[in-house]
């Protein structure tokens, strides 16, 4: 038994060092959640052999987990507090959930897919992860229930930010999203620095599967 656990950790140092370190995720704080926060356990069974690889895992229903570099750097640019009230969209396996709930006071999470709804939520509870809340819904255009938010991640891609989600936001409040149509898509760090003002960071470039029900840009028709 050792020996397999020996592997899992080793598999999971190997994952921080070569696939997140040299991302730019080098927030100590982020990096010591990747250990503590196991990965695996979010992992459906057919795929822990895929845990720490950098690829996307499958999750069954069409979606997939993001990989772990994009993971981690979307969690190291929003940047949460642990007063922070935190909206995530798209639980898929609750693995991002968990992290950001490491950091936050509490997680608000929404998923389209009642069968992902049930896995996040059992994935949270078996890892003991008491201030997230799983929703079933839709989120493509925010989730009005509770804000304002003080930060809101999206872990799938979007054609175009909402204005509904954006303004979800407390003033200060940051957003991270993949932002853009393939194959020219950039994961975006959005700050509402006042009422009527945002301020967008392009972070790095990447292509990943789309939010369901997203809101479309208007197509030109000649």
């Amino acid at each position: 038994m050792a020996a397999v656990t020996m592997d899992i950790e080793q598999a999971r140092f190997n994952m921080i060092e070569q696939q997140i370190r040299p991302w730019e995720v080098l927030d100590p704080t982020v990096l010591s959640l990747l250990s503590v926060v196991k990965r695996e356990d979010f992992v459906p069974e057919a795929y822990k052999a895929l845990a720490f690889a950098d690829v996307e895992v499958p999750l069954g229903q069409g979606q997939k987990m993001l990989a772990p570099k994009i993971e981690a750097r979307m969690l190291q640019e929003l940047s949460v507090k642990n007063t922070d009230i935190v909206l995530e969209i798209g639980s898929g396996s609750g693995y991002m959930a968990a992290l950001l709930a490491a950091k936050a006071e509490f997680v608000y999470s929404v998923e389209i897919d009642p069968v992902l709804v049930e896995m996040a939520r059992k994935n949270l509870q078996q890892a003991g992860v008491a201030n997230v809340s799983v929703d079933l819904g839709d989120g493509a255009q925010g989730w009005p229930l509770y804000p304002p938010y003080d930060a809101i991640v999206v872990s799938a891609s979007l054609p175009l930010l909402p204005e509904s989600m954006l303004r979800q936001l407390k003033i200060g409040g940051r957003l991270v999203a993949i932002v853009g149509e393939a194959p020219a898509m950039q994961m975006q760090l959005v700050t509402r620095t006042e009422e009527n003002a945002f301020n967008t960071i392009s972070v790095f470039e990447t292509v990943v599967a789309p939010l369901t029900n997203a809101m479309q840009r208007d197509k030109f028709v000649f």
